[in-house]
Order: C-alpha cells, then sequence, then structure tokens
C-alpha cells in the first residue's frame, strides 16, 4: 500500500467516526460540534524529529569521544553521558559514572573552579588542557570543549561538552619537541653559519652563527632573501652561481665580505625524498683569519725575496759608500774650509750619506740587518724618537705612558727607525697640523689572541693620528716593499719597519678609515732583564803605535783603510 493511500484512508477513518457521532446526536436530538484539522504535516515533523533523536544518539553513542551534559556549579552532577566517556574515566556503567560529582573528575580543584568561572563569563570554553582523574586514581591529560545551554529567560540550564583524551598526543609532541630542541641546539652549536633556502631564495631557518655573521637578529633573518640581507653577494635563486646549481645539483662555492669580514660560501642542492629540488643549504664559514695569515705569508714571501735582492745589492754597493765617504773625509781634511771646493765637498758627503741611509734599510730585512740587541725603556726610546722626528713641524705628540711599563730587548737603533718612520707618515698625513697620539701600555696575549704573536707578555705601542687615512685598497700593500702613494720617498719605510719588528719577535699591524685618519699598533716581547745604567761615552781621536793586519777584498777599501790606521799612527799590512 502506497503512503498517500494509507494517508488517504486514515482521513476517510476519521470522517468515518465524526459521521457515526453526529448521527447519534441526530437520534439523542442533542447538538455536537465537530472539528476536525488535518494533523498530518505535524504527524510528518514529529517522525522526522524521532529519527533525528534517534540518529544523533546513535553517533553519539558511537563517537570517539567523550560527550556529556552536566548541571552547573561547584557540585554539579552528570545528567547525560556516552559510553565513550565512561570507559575514558574507568566506570563501570552509565549509571555508575552520572552518580558521581563533576569535581571528582579533576586532579586540581583550582581547574575546575577556574572552568566554571569562565564558562559563566563567556559561556564556553575550547580546547583546555587539564589533568584528569580516572576512578583507579590515575591521570590523563584531557582536552575540554564545552558551551552553556540557557534557558528562555537566559539563564544557564546545563552544559553540553566533549572531551579528548590526548595523553598520547601530548607524548608524541613532547618527543618531537625535545628532538627538535637537541637538534636546534646541536644546529646552534655549529661554529660556521647554516641556513636553509626556499626555491625562491628565502631562508626558512638558520642557526645563532648566521645572526652573529649578519648582526641581525631571527626576526630580520627569517623570510628574506639571501641577497637582500648580503647585496655585494648579489646570491639569489637567479644568480648565476645559484642557476649553476639548480641545473647541475652540485655544490657552488664562492667568497665574499660581510661587515668587515671575509667567508667562504658554500651551497648544496637540497632535495626531497623523491629526488625533487626544493631549496639550498648554505654553509657560511669565516676565512678572515685565514685570509690574513695567507696575507702575512705573502708578505713574508716578498720580503724573503728582496731581502735576497737587497743583500747582494747592498754589501757591493756598501763597499762603494765606504771608498767614497773616507777619501771625500780625507780630502776634506786637508782642503781648507774657505776653498769653494770645500762646500762641494760637504754635498758629495751629505749625498753619499742619504745613499748609506737607503742602503742602510735593505740590509735591514737583508741577512746583515740582523738586530744587536740591548734592554732598554720604551718610554725614553719612543719619547726620543718623537721629538727628534717632530722637529720643526706643526703637528703636537700626545704621549700616555705609564711608569710601570715593562722593559724591551730591541735593537736601539733600529726600534728608533721604526718609531721615526711611523711618526714621518702621520706628520706627511696632516699637511695641516694636528695631534698625534702615542700610547704604551703593558699587554698580556693569551693563544691565538692576536694574529702571528705567542702568548705572553708585551709592550704594545699605539700611534694614532688624524690624517687622511688609507684607502682600503691600499691598506693591504703599504707594508709591500716600494709600495707607496707620496711624491717623494722609497716606498721602503713601513716595509723596513715591518721587517725589524718581525725580526724582534714582534708583530705590527694597522687600521684606518678614510678622512678620520690612521692607528698603528706595535707589540714587542718584553724583557724580564733590568735596564742598564747609562755610562757616558768620551769621544776622542785614537792615536796609537803598532802593526795592523787588515784583510778585504775590495782594494778601494783596503787603500782607504790604510791611509786612515796611519793617520793614526799605525803600521799596515794588508791581504
Amino acid at each position: 500500500m502506497g503512503k498517500d493511500q494509507k494517508e488517504i484512508e486514515e482521513v476517510v477513518l476519521k470522517f468515518d467516526v465524526a459521521r457515526m457521532f453526529f448521527a447519534a446526536a441526530i437520534e439523542e436530538e442533542a447538538s455536537i460540534i465537530v472539528s476536525l484539522k488535518d494533523i498530518t504535516e505535524h504527524k510528518r515533523a514529529e517522525e522526522a524529529l524521532l529519527k533525528s533523536k534517534e540518529k544523533y544518539k546513535t553517533l553519539i553513542e558511537n563517537v570517539n569521544i567523550g560527550v556529556y551534559r552536566n548541571t552547573r556549579g561547584p557540585k554539579g552532577k552528570f545528567i547525560e553521558a556516552n559510553p565513550t566517556i565512561v570507559k575514558m574515566f574507568g566506570y563501570k556503567s552509565k549509571e555508575e559514572f552520572l552518580s558521581i560529582n563533576v569535581s571528582d573528575l579533576y586532579q586540581k580543584p583550582k581547574d575546575r573552579k577556574k572552568l566554571n568561572e569562565k564558562m559563566l563569563r563567556v559561556g564556553f570554553v575550547k580546547n583546555e588542557e587539564l589533568q584528569l582523574k580516572r576512578k583507579d586514581g590515575t591521570l590523563f591529560i584531557g582536552s575540554v570543549s564545552a558551551v552553556a545551554v540557557k534557558d528562555e529567560k537566559g539563564g544557564v540550564k546545563y552544559y553540553d561538552g566533549i572531551i579528548e583524551d590526548i595523553t598520547e598526543r601530548k607524548r608524541v609532541e613532547h618527543v618531537i619537541e625535545n628532538a627538535a630542541r637537541q637538534w636546534q641546539t646541536t644546529f646552534d652549536a655549529i661554529y660556521d653559519g647554516v641556513c636553509l633556502l626556499n626555491l625562491e631564495g628565502r631562508i626558512l631557518r638558520c642557526n645563532k652563527a648566521i645572526t652573529k655573521i649578519l648582526e641581525k637578529p631571527f626576526s630580520e633573518v627569517i623570510g628574506r632573501t639571501y641577497h637582500e640581507l648580503i647585496p655585494n653577494v648579489g646570491v639569489s635563486m637567479k644568480d648565476s652561481n645559484i642557476s649553476r646549481m639548480l641545473k647541475s645539483r652540485r655544490r657552488e662555492t664562492m667568497v665574499s665580505s660581510i661587515n668587515g669580514r671575509w667567508f667562504n660560501i658554500t651551497a648544496d642542492p637540497l632535495v626531497d625524498e623523491a629526488g625533487s629540488l626544493i631549496g639550498a643549504v648554505y654553509i657560511i664559514t669565516d676565512i678572515s683569519e685565514r685570509r690574513k695569515m695567507e696575507e702575512e705569508l705573502l708578505k713574508a714571501q716578498k720580503l724573503e725575496s728582496i731581502s735576497m735582492l737587497a743583500g747582494g745589492i747592498a754589501h757591493d754597493f756598501n763597499n762603494i759608500l765606504t771608498s767614497i765617504l773616507g777619501n771625500i773625509d780625507l780630502v776634506k781634511e786637508y782642503a781648507d774650509i774657505k776653498d769653494k771646493n770645500f762646500e762641494r765637498l760637504t754635498m758629495a758627503e751629505k749625498a753619499a750619506l742619504e745613499a748609506k741611509d737607503l742602503v742602510q734599510q735593505l740590509l735591514t730585512f737583508s741577512k746583515g740587518g740582523a738586530p744587536v740587541k740591548t734592554v732598554v725603556s720604551v718610554a725614553e726610546l719612543i719619547k726620543e724618537s718623537v721629538n727628534f722626528a717632530l722637529r720643526g713641524s706643526n703637528v703636537r705628540c700626545e704621549f700616555t705612558v705609564p711608569d710601570d711599563l715593562w722593559p724591551v730587548e730591541v735593537d736601539e737603533g733600529q726600534m728608533n727607525q721604526v718609531v721615526n718612520n711611523l711618526i714621518i707618515n702621520a706628520d706627511q698625513a696632516m699637511p695641516e697640523g694636528g695631534m698625534i697620539k702615542v700610547r704604551a701600555e703593558n699587554i698580556t696575549v693569551e693563544a691565538e689572541e692576536v694574529l702571528s704573536l705567542q702568548e705572553g707578555k708585551y709592550v704594545k705601542i699605539t700611534i694614532e693620528d688624524q690624517g687622511v687615512g688609507i684607502p682600503d685598497e691600499h691598506l693591504l700593500k703599504i707594508f709591500d716593499p716600494y709600495f707607496t702613494t707620496k711624491q717623494k720617498g722609497s716606498g721602503l719605510g713601513l716595509t723596513t719597519s715591518y721587517s725589524i719588528i718581525k725580526n724582534h719577535n714582534g708583530y705590527i699591524t694597522v687600521e684606518s678609515e678614510l678622512g678620520a685618519g690612521s692607528t698603528f699598533f706595535v707589540y714587542l716581547p718584553a724583557s724580564e732583564k733590568e735596564i742598564p745604567e747609562k755610562k757616558a761615552v768620551e769621544e776622542r781621536l785614537f792615536v796609537g803605535k803598532g802593526k795592523i793586519l787588515f784583510m778585504d777584498d775590495e782594494e778601494s777599501i783596503r787603500e782607504l783603510a790604510g791611509q786612515m790606521l796611519t793617520r793614526c799612527g799605525y803600521k799596515v799590512e794588508f791581504a
């Protein structure tokens, strides 16, 4: 029978009943009013509601999340619960679960109170993670979400909520967090900078070393493209180096300067499990110290090469100059001081002496320039040298030298030459005048603290000017032989100074900023010996008797020495 047919018959039946009542009323001569109402839609609605309740009940009974309804207040009771929540808390039946108080499920009473206050205040809670207690007293972590159901007047009738046991999920999250934390700790412990980039060249992750290298916090590094952070490199996924890496999937290496230091940057392709390219790994290694050592080695090799050349030239040239100066001195002794030629002899002697100074500089960084060391006071040495170099200059000098400065064991003449060269350079850098600051201090150098120095006690001399400064492109060359930017000069001043300090087991370096001046730093090993007292030396022409054997491979030197010794009263034999 169809549904519509059945409904028609039900309506007909209702009319039949009504007719029977109507007929009876006529027979009894009574008045009856019959009201008929079609309740078909109402019946349909009731049936639909009943089915919906059945579906809802089935869903609640079988869902894998605890569902409950409880009354409000500190002593609230459960009035509904599904099997999952009963099992979750370890109770045998629904009736047993409904007999307990809501507060019995909370490990901490304050959690229940806090939850209740929030429900009254905002009307709901969502994913509140709480310590909950089972019937046997064991604990687990539950995620609670609930909503307040209100009556027509706005009062709270009860709370409907759900509880999910997230103990295992929290345990797994904790394991993952610990692993991630340990990985990050290891990641951050790497001395080299490491960062991960996506295909757009944006940094997804980096270690602490990267933030130190770039001098930026994590917030200014993550999400930025590499070429934004290091513009002078121009590294992006469209860069030629990176393009080659993406095509060949091979490592690419480049060298770049970042914040005044030099770094070796290695880029490796990053692929997923399927072998698809997903980005790149960058490893940034600080090679500043290595480059300095390479520069120092190159500098030493240059000096070694020039010293071999200088040693041979200087030896022969020195013999020639000795002969020239000696003969000029002998001629001047017999010449009339009023004679015009005497003045010319004096000029020739002066020129020869200047040439001798040049030869002495060549000998300084050759084998013939080994220092003859004595223990001296650095304070006296630098003050005498500075005052001598600045005679007649419009540049002033400010000294900062402590009284307890350690002594040093040096070749006093060579060290005077170093200070003299540095002061003259500072003076020439300030043609309009200015101030040179000279400082000396005792320092203790730890292992690898200062490049090229062994650990120990040193006296550090600092000479700072207010001059024009040295351009970056010249800064690495200033100690090279014959390198100079001056119109006058041989270009051997700083080279000689470098060689002298090196031969004293010391170290010399420079810092400069264009337009702001230059600062030279000299390190000399301190001596444990005491400074000897200086004795007055009487200068006079020595006259003696006897026979002297003079040997030299140069005939001109033998002849000159013979005349000088003869003049002093000796008989001379040659070999």
